[in-house]
């Protein structure tokens, strides 16, 4: 078959999310999730609370956590893709205790996206100079 009689068929993306509890719904993610027909994968680096000259953030969580979830949703912008394809999102804090009186925050981004995520949460001793929080994505389209 020669190139100008091949029709071009559109192959779109599909995403399959497994739950097999109901407890994790109100924790802002997912068990699995399957992604078929993908065009293209971006890895994101780990994003934290710092400001566009590179400096860190000694602010407490909350503020830090705000400006993690904005630098990722900037690197994923710029990268040309969307929130709504993050498939896997990695959480590292320094003190869960301390995250999660500010967790709806994380929780209203997910939901304002739209976004169906495989996550974990990790709490490690340190980050990079005074940062708290780093998220770390891949996400698909």
């Amino acid at each position: 078959m020669s190139s100008q009689t091949r029709t071009q068929t559109q192959i779109v993306m599909e995403k399959k999310i497994t739950n097999p509890w109901k407890w994790q719904d109100q924790r802002s993610y997912v068990q699995a999730v399957e992604v078929k027909n993908v065009e293209s994968t971006l890895y994101v680096s780990g994003q934290t609370a710092i400001d566009d000259d590179g400096i860190s953030s000694d602010e407490d969580m909350k503020s830090q956590l705000i400006k993690a979830l904005q630098n990722l949703e900037k690197v994923i912008n710029e990268a040309g893709f969307a929130c709504n394809g993050i498939v896997r999102l990695n959480i590292y804090t320094t003190s869960t205790a301390e995250l999660w009186p500010h967790f709806n925050i994380f929780q209203s981004w997910i939901a304002k996206h739209n976004i169906k995520q495989a996550t974990t949460m990790l709490e490690v001793t340190s980050l990079f100079e005074t940062l708290k929080v780093e998220l770390e994505a891949t996400v698909v389209k």
